[in-house]
């Protein structure tokens, strides 16, 4: 039977990734694991997971390092990945973030909660985009082939910063809620944290260079050009 997808735990506590690994397998993920940066680096490029769960502090090269590193080669540009954190301050949250991840889960978590974060995520990744190309001046957004381009020129979009363009230019002038962007891009039964979306949406201005997404405050953000 084939695995419902690939996944690699780096973590440096062997205890953790053991029992991340058997929920895991039991619900048929085929699993992947690293116990230290560079090791997590290695076995990224030679098992080319779907789903990436790092822990942030581990030893020779942290999460965020790991990250950073990953995110910089194209075979890893549209590669979720995930940190798995005991760290509570927002700064740590946001810094990772920045550095392309596409969530984070707080330490401890019940196998129960991480198995129905991974199904969310899982969802997330298999599921078909809309087919639709969508043309603004000179912003191109391609949802087949994953791209967006500013005059012609492609821009490195991470796999959540891209939906998220793709849902607010879908509409644009609309407003759309938190809440709604959270659930139609994270999933409703996944939990994020606050700064997430504001983090993401930094990122695609900084990216495309172009002012295109208005913060409504207090209430969501829309797509204007």
């Amino acid at each position: 039977m084939n695995a419902k997808g690939k996944i690699l735990i780096a973590d440096d506590e062997p205890d953790i990734v053991e029992i991340i690994r058997y929920n895991l397998t039991k619900e048929g993920y085929e699993i992947v694991t690293a116990n230290n940066g560079d090791d997590a680096i290695q076995k990224a490029k030679l098992s080319s997971p779907d789903l990436i769960i790092l822990d942030i502090m581990m030893p020779r090269k942290n999460g965020v390092e790991v990250c950073e590193i990953l995110r910089a080669q194209p075979q890893f540009k549209d590669t979720v990945i995930v940190f798995l954190t005991a760290l509570s301050d927002e700064s740590s949250h946001v810094k990772g973030l920045e550095t392309g991840a596409d969530d984070y889960i707080s330490k401890p978590v019940s196998p129960k909660i991480l198995t129905s974060r991974i199904h969310a995520i899982f969802r997330r990744i298999n599921k078909e985009p809309e087919e639709k190309v969508i043309k603004i001046d000179n912003l191109e957004i391609d949802p087949v082939k994953f791209e967006a381009k500013v005059d012609s020129k492609a821009v490195v979009l991470a796999k959540k910063e891209f939906e998220l363009l793709y849902l607010l230019a879908s509409k644009p002038g609309r407003v759309f809620l938190r809440n709604e962007i959270l659930n139609q891009i994270w999933g409703n039964d996944v939990i994020v944290g606050d700064r997430t979306i504001d983090v993401h949406i930094r990122k695609i201005r900084q990216k495309l260079g172009i002012d295109c997404i208005t913060t409504v405050k207090g209430v969501g953000y829309k797509f204007t050009m």
